[in-house]
This record gives C-alpha cells, sequence and structure tokens, in this order.
C-alpha cells in the first residue's frame, strides 16, 4: 500500500534515514520504536505529506487517505463538540446537503418532465450512495465514539473552545477515528486517556479496517493492537513481526548476534593491521602487505547500536511505618456547587500498593491530596499513622522545580549523603547525559522537568508515597528504571497511572473513584476488571458509570477471581472439624467448580437466544420499513407527485424520517449481531 524507497532524511549534519526501503499493506498494525530523537515523529510527518525526504520517495495510492494526530499542539473552537466531530464527515454532509437541495427542486412546479426526471435520478443516486456509506448514523456513530474516549452527553452541545489541551487532543483523536482514513498515523495516542478510554481505543483499533502505525510508551498498549514492531535507529528501519514484548526478545537476541559479529570482525581487522605492520617494510612481503591493505579498504564496519545502560536502583533506607498508613473517615469534599466525595471512608495498611482508577475529572487527583494531607476534606477526618513518612508525587510536581538549580543540583538537594554517589546513575536512567546535569531546571522542556522530578523523587527516603501520574512524559526505558525501584520499594504506594502495564505489575488493590465515591477492590487490576465485567453481565454499574447509569443499588458485588471463583483478597477457608478431610474438601470443590461453571454456560445460553431473538426483531424491523419506503418511493415516482406540494411533503417527510429509522436499527442490529458473535466465541 506505502512503499519507501532509498529515503533520506537529515537536519544539518544529523542524519536520521539514509536509503531505506519498507513496505507497509493493508491492515498492518504497526508500532514505531526506537530512541528519543531517532526519528519516529519525522518518519509520521514524512508518511502524512507534512514533511518532504531529501531524496528517495514515498509510493503510495491517489486514492488514499491518511489521517495524522500528533503528539499535541491541536485547538478546536468555534463549534459545538458533537458539531466538530461530525465534521469528520464533511462528504456525507455534503450529499446531504445537497439531498435537501434537490427535494426544493423537486417540489418546483416549474420543472419541466425531462428536468424533473434528472433531479430525480440524481435524487434517488445520491440517496442510495448516502445510505450505503452509512450517513442515517452520524450521529449516532459520533456519539459512540466521544463516549468511547470519556465524553458525556451533557458535553455535546458545549463549545470547543471551553476544552483543556489534554481533551483537544481527545477531540481530535475522535474526528480520525470517526473519517476512518487509509493509513491512520497516531503518535503516542495514549498520552491524554485514561486507562478506560485506553481500553476502549485498543478494542477500536482491533477492529478498524485499514493500516495504522502508532508510537506509544505504553508497552500493554503496543502489545495488544500491533502485529509488527518497526524499530527506528542507525538511521534505518528495522522489522520484527508480532507484538511488543516479542521483539523486544528479538532485539536482544539480534542485537546479541550483531555484537558477536562485531566483536569477530574487530578481532580480524586487528589480525590483518597486525600483519601489514610487521611486514610493511619488507619487500618479500610487498605484495601480501597490499592484498591486505586492500582488504581493510574493503571491509565494511559493522555498526552496533550504543549498549542501553540498565539503571538498577533502590529506594534509600528508611523507618517502617506502623500497620494503619491513613485511614479517611467520611471525608467529603466539594468545590463550589460540584460534589467530588461524599461520605468516603478508607483504610490503608502498610504494604499496601493501591492504584486508583476511573475516568479523567471523577476526582482521583482531589482523592491524592486529601490522602496526602495538602488538601483537608471538607467533613469527616484524615488520620495520619505512627512513623509515617510520605513523599507525594502531584500532576503539576514538573512546575514545583527551583527553575535557578541546575539538574545535578536539584537532585543533589534535599538527597541523603549517602545517594549523592548515584545522582549520575539515576540522571542517566532519565536520559539525563554528558553535560545535560549542567542545565538550569528552567530551560527544559514540560517532559524533561518531568522526568526530573521522578529522579528526585526517587533519591528521598519514605515509607509512604503517593504517586499521581508519575508516568506521564516517561519514555519505555525510564518508566522500567522508576518500575523496577517501585517494585523493590518495600512501602507504601498509592498511585494513579493510565499506564495499563504499569498499574498490572504493581498493584495489589483497586480504588475505583467516580460519582462521588472511592471504592476498594482487593485484587490486581485483571481481577478487577473481570469482576467489574460481571456486574455489568448483572446489570450492577460501578462509580465510573454514574453519568451513564445515575441510579445505583444501595449494595455492591465484590468481584470474583475467575481462576479460583473466590473474591479476591478473600481469606481461603481450612476445614478444621472432625470428619473432614483435605479430599473431601476437593472434591466439594471440584463439585462447586463444576456448578458454577455449568450455571455460567446457562446464563451465556440464555443470553445468547435473547441476542438471536432480537437480531430476528430487528430485521423483520428493517425489512418492515424498507417495505413502506418502497411504496412511498413508488408513489413518489409517479407522474405530478411535486405538483402539488402540500400534499408532497409529508411523504417527503415520511421517507426521510424511515430512512433514519432504518439507519438506527442497522446500527442496533451491528451491535447485537457482534455482541452476538462474540457471545460465541466464549
Amino acid at each position: 500500500m506505502i512503499q519507501l524507497a532509498n529515503l533520506y532524511k537529515s537536519f544539518g549534519d544529523r542524519t536520521l534515514f539514509e536509503d531505506v526501503s519498507w513496505q507497509l499493506q493493508r491492515r498492518d498494525r504497526v508500532g514505531l520504536t526506537g530512541p528519543n530523537g531517532a526519528g519516529k515523529t519525522t518518519l509520521l510527518r514524512m508518511l502524512a505529506g507534512l514533511d518532504e525526504p531529501d531524496r528517495g520517495q514515498i509510493i503510495k495510492p491517489n486514492s488514499l487517505t491518511i489521517g495524522y494526530l500528533p503528539q499535541d499542539g491541536i485547538d478546536h473552537s468555534g463549534r459545538t463538540l458533537l458539531e466538530e466531530a461530525s465534521l469528520a464527515f464533511e462528504p456525507l454532509l455534503d450529499i446531504k446537503a445537497e439531498l435537501h437541495e434537490l427535494e426544493h427542486k423537486l417540489g418546483d412546479s416549474s420543472l419541466t418532465h425531462d428536468q424533473h426526471e434528472a433531479v430525480l435520478s440524481r435524487y434517488s443516486e445520491l440517496q442510495e450512495l448516502f445510505r450505503a456509506q452509512e450517513g442515517y448514523t452520524i450521529d449516532l456513530r459520533a456519539a459512540t465514539v466521544l463516549r468511547g474516549l470519556g465524553f458525556g452527553e451533557e458535553d455535546h452541545d458545549r463549545p470547543t473552545g471551553t476544552f483543556s489541551g489534554g481533551w483537544q487532543m481527545r477531540i481530535a483523536l475522535a474526528k480520525l477515528l470517526l473519517a476512518r482514513p487509509g493509513l491512520l498515523l497516531l503518535d503516542e495516542p495514549t498520552n491524554h486517556l485514561d486507562l478506560e478510554a485506553r481500553n476502549w481505543l485498543e478494542e477500536f483499533l482491533h477492529e478498524y479496517p485499514h493500516a495504522v502505525i502508532l508510537v506509544s510508551h505504553d508497552r500493554f498498549f503496543l502489545d495488544s493492537v500491533v502485529n509488527r514492531i518497526a524499530e527506528v535507529n542507525l538511521r534505518t528501519l528495522t522489522d520484527y513481526p508480532g507484538s511488543y514484548s516479542a521483539y523486544l526478545t528479538e532485539r536482544d537476541a539480534r542485537l546479541e548476534r550483531l555484537r558477536e559479529a562485531k566483536r569477530r570482525q574487530d578481532e580480524e581487522v586487528a589480525r590483518v593491521k597486525a600483519f601489514i605492520d610487521r611486514f610493511r617494510y619488507q619487500a618479500t612481503k610487498a605484495a601480501q602487505v597490499q592484498s591486505r591493505v586492500k582488504l581493510l579498504e574493503k571491509v565494511v564496519p559493522i555498526e552496533v547500536p550504543p549498549e542501553r545502560k540498565k539503571v538498577h536502583f533502590s529506594f534509600p533506607a528508611c523507618q517502617k511505618s506502623g500497620r494503619t498508613v491513613i485511614e479517611l473517615k467520611h471525608a467529603a469534599k466539594a468545590y463550589g456547587s460540584k460534589v467530588v466525595f461524599r461520605h468516603v471512608s478508607l483504610h490503608i495498611e502498610r504494604g499496601d500498593r493501591i492504584a486508583l482508577v476511573g475516568p479523567n475529572g471523577v476526582g482521583k487527583s482531589t482523592l491524592m491530596r486529601m490522602l496526602s494531607g495538602v488538601e483537608a476534606p471538607d467533613h469527616g477526618t484524615r488520620t495520619e499513622g505512627h512513623q509515617v513518612v510520605m513523599q507525594y508525587f502531584a500532576q503539576d510536581e514538573a512546575t514545583r522545580l527551583d527553575p535557578s538549580l541546575t539538574v545535578y543540583e536539584t537532585l543533589e538537594a534535599g538527597s541523603p549523603l549517602t545517594m549523592v554517589p548515584a545522582i549520575r546513575n539515576i540522571l542517566g536512567g532519565f536520559l539525563f547525559s554528558g553535560d545535560d546535569v549542567y542545565k538550569k531546571a528552567g530551560v527544559l522542556s514540560g517532559g524533561e522537568r518531568t522526568r526530573l522530578a521522578v529522579a528526585r523523587m526517587l533519591l528521598r527516603p519514605a515509607n509512604l508515597l503517593l504517586l499521581d501520574e508519575p508516568t506521564n512524559h516517561l519514555d519505555l526505558d525510564s518508566k522500567d528504571v522508576l518500575l523496577d525501584a517501585l517494585i523493590d520499594f518495600g512501602g507504601t504506594l498509592i498511585f494513579v497511572s493510565h499506564d495499563r502495564y504499569f498499574v498490572d505489575r504493581l498493584a495489589n488493590k483497586v480504588i475505583e473513584v467516580g460519582g462521588g465515591e472511592a471504592i476498594a477492590y482487593p485484587g490486581n487490576y485483571e481481577e478487577f476488571l473481570w469482576g467489574k465485567q460481571a456486574q455489568q453481565r448483572t446489570g450492577e454499574a460501578g462509580p465510573s458509570d454514574s453519568r451513564r447509569a445515575p441510579q445505583r443499588p444501595a449494595t455492591r458485588q465484590k468481584p470474583v477471581n475467575a481462576k479460583t471463583g473466590r473474591q479476591p483478597g478473600s481469606p481461603t477457608r481450612l476445614s478444621t472439624g472432625a470428619g473432614t478431610s483435605p479430599k473431601r474438601e476437593s472434591a466439594r470443590a471440584d463439585r462447586d467448580a463444576q456448578k458454577r461453571a455449568e450455571a455460567e454456560s446457562r446464563r451465556l445460553q440464555r443470553q445468547n437466544e435473547k441476542l438471536r431473538t432480537r437480531i430476528a426483531e430487528l430485521e423483520a424491523q428493517i425489512a418492515e420499513r424498507e417495505r413502506l419506503m418502497r411504496d412511498l418511493e413508488a408513489s413518489m415516482s409517479q407522474p405530478g407527485f411535486y405538483e402539488d406540494r402540500d400534499a408532497a411533503k409529508p411523504v417527503l417527510d415520511r421517507h426521510q424520517a424511515l430512512m433514519w429509522e432504518v439507519g438506527d436499527l442497522m446500527h442496533e442490529w451491528e451491535e447485537v449481531s457482534h455482541s452476538a458473535e462474540r457471545l460465541t466465541k466464549l
């Protein structure tokens, strides 16, 4: 579909791509990876036609449509959210406008018979095209994508100029997804998405019918979406089939082979040079010396990427806290008329690793500020445990750095003397090397300041860490440094992160925030998701569903571990009474598991039958409305139909309404059919 032929691109004396040839096929999902500054964004911009290569060609079909989402810098204004999103359907909107014009013309009695037939033919042609391209579901499709990216129905009429920068990027992403270009170029699309929106985007890209190239620092997202990795490094592109995890394994093996080949080449070159130096001035060896000189001239040095230094780091020692670390009792918080929390009670114990999850704007950062003591609850109490030494990393932590200090001085200030020798290693792990350490904090970019703030946090002793989105603006290597340090951290951890891999590796409890509540779930994030799916099957809404389901039941069923059949975190029952043996316990557990499996199978079968019944109903309704439309179209095609405009208008309005109904029914039929298909695979 797209081919790069001998591509060359440089900036000044720095060459990014040299004689690169590469192909992209239809339905490929490619993840671009490589060191910072290697040229990933430049490649996307060249593919999008925003930059031109210095030499070589980018060969693509004339009919190919390309959509490009940059990392940031997009602003929308002058329209409502729904109007802006609907611009993705501009060709369809043009057809719709022409259809309305033709309807007025058809009611014009001054048209001759031939003109009337020509207008009617054009109207029929456009109507069929509009229907084939799902024009009658424009609003429904726009609302579906906006909902998936975290916008509520109340946002649809809100002016786009009132949305913040992160939400502006979501609007741009929504327009791209709705337009469905033949090639979708996404430069870190997950930067401004919460976990729920990321999960939805994964599913959307799975079903996307065209090619996708994306850059992302979210390992889980890459593993879930891509089927091919293209590594940008050493002025070229190297392809690796499979997921990001498979790429890491194959890349390391390839680098090992490359280093071994480089070692052998260096040894051979050294041996030849030694021969030349030894016999250079002996006439009897002149021919052999010249032969080896020419041999050296033909040798193409094997280029090996610089080895990425793996930084291992441990937090400085700190005294152990008491068993209870923080406790909130009946805490409430509001800003003016907006109630964020009401009667929240949480008990945090030593060793807890808690992930706060929920859509953007529901109060995760507010809860972090209350837990840290930065903000007091309006009502209720916050109690801090014995010997708690806390570090709080806020979302705006980077703005709190002293701009007059250098990078090195920022880390040195406030760090224990025992940690000073580790400063250079930590800075290297967060991409500060060489003279970078002497830069003033005030001249760093936003991403660099965030990396520096995270590095500073790692050097200070604490037994309680509260981290509000520490992974923003971190590349994969820097995330690994932070993740390894937090895995080895022996204290209590409460964090907000939209990186699924990060959350999966760290959390042993999940607190879902939303709807004025904060509800704790024992178990990791995977178990939390499983529990949420079980709640959805039973029709129970969680706090983050409050916009969709404002009335919630007073009781909540805790999630159940999919493997053990128990609620995560619940104690395992051990029978010690007389007459009950472990063998009987095992048999009873097997019977219980079999009963649960049979009950689940029956439930799925009943649900499948309901879906199939609904599909049949929808097909019958679609057929009935299409029959009514055909009857109306037969009347509309009769000579003289448009002469009486008053009589023709109700028929035209009824025909238009039926078309919209058919569009809605077709969309519902597709969703129900997709649900039935997925249920059949379970």
